[in-house]
């Protein structure tokens, strides 16, 4: 099982104004990739400040929230040995514990998110429920959808959001039995419950769009009611030949569903290229124009991203992008939070 150090001596990758004179003396060598970071910070602050009223008043509305539509939490290995086991073969090789999620976002300075069940706890959901009712105005939950042959899997999905009151649920695809599709008796039984509870079914196409588009399709044209959101951008990435293109204008063509949306999350998967992942632009574009900004959300990965780019680090890649193709600061508000804050109403209050 991986170990992980203090907080002290593995921060979280952020840049802070208020960095120590210690924290200043090692950025004075910088790395290619912190150089990155820095010239990015920057780039973002002046924009930010640029866009604010110059006479200092207040603008007429208060900002949106910053909200992170994907990120995942799991156990340490304390939490582990006291109750909160991982599923085996699944033991975690990143710190992903709720007080270091915590730590990242405050520098980030985003104010909420949406915990997608991670594969190391598989369907016991015990560890991320109770981060969910320590933290309620923080945190809403996203379960792992259990396609088990049984349909044990829909008592749990209605108890789960029934009773503890998740928000949404996973699909993920290789979780089915071999040689079953999403859409046989009891995929079709779960999305149809999803709809029935007011719950998005997140999908996870890791393996390409390509194998799960005449599935998803047909859950979309025949349970219409069921909110659908589609994680990672569909993990498509810029496409360089024609059969990545036929990939990515099918995931677009899911546009024609309203009830489709997309996850503008883990750059760092779907990217061709290094930190701050510019090709992603061309992308965000096009999926822009085909859904609109008010379907579509940003979404850290973490804590994937931490060794890729930083928590902070995946909130400004997500700006980058938008930047590069003249996103207006309506559309990326949208994207920043707006969007996850519409479709999960009543979430992110403080009580």
């Amino acid at each position: 099982m991986a170990t992980w150090s203090s907080p002290a001596a593995a921060p979280c990758r952020f840049l802070s104004p208020l960095a120590t004179a210690a924290s200043r003396a090692l950025l004075s060598f910088p790395t290619p990739a912190t150089r990155r970071r820095l010239l990015l910070s920057t780039t973002i602050a002046a924009a930010m400040a640029a866009s604010s009223p110059s006479d200092g008043s207040a603008s007429a509305s208060p900002p949106c929230k910053v909200l992170d539509s994907h990120l995942h939490v799991w156990a340490s290995p304390q939490q582990a040995k006291e109750g909160y086991p991982y599923f085996p073969g699944q033991e975690a090789a990143l710190r992903g514990d709720a007080d270091f999620l915590l730590e990242c976002m405050d520098e980030a300075g985003v104010d909420g998110a949406l915990i997608v069940q991670p594969i190391n706890h598989m369907f016991d959901h015990s560890l991320v429920t109770s981060v969910l009712k320590k933290y309620p105005s923080k945190f809403i939950g996203c379960c792992l959808a259990n396609p088990a042959d049984d349909g044990s899997g829909i008592k749990q999905l209605e108890h789960l959001i029934v009773q503890e009151k998740y928000r949404a649920v996973r699909f993920n695809p290789n979780l089915w039995p071999p040689g079953q599709k999403m859409t046989n008796e009891v995929g079709r039984s779960l999305f149809a419950k999803a709809g029935e509870l007011g719950a998005p079914v997140g999908i996870m196409t890791m393996k390409g769009i390509g194998l799960y588009i005449q599935e998803i399709e047909e859950l979309c044209r025949d349970y219409p009611e069921t909110t659908v959101i589609l994680d990672h951008m569909a993990f498509c990435k810029p496409p360089t030949n024609n059969e990545e293109e036929k990939a990515f204008s099918s995931f677009l063509s899911l546009s024609r569903f309203p009830k489709v949306y997309v996850k503008c999350s883990a750059l760092f998967r779907i990217s061709r290229e290094a930190y701050p992942y510019e090709d992603t632009s061309q992308l965000l574009s096009r999926v822009i124009s085909n859904y609109g900004a008010n379907r579509i959300m940003w979404g850290s990965d973490f804590p994937f991203v931490i060794p890729e780019c930083g928590y902070k680090g995946a909130k400004e890649a997500v700006s980058h992008a938008a930047s590069k193709i003249s996103v207006s600061p309506s559309d990326l508000e949208w994207i920043l939070g707006r969007t996850v804050s519409q479709l999960f109403q009543g979430a992110w209050v403080a009580p």
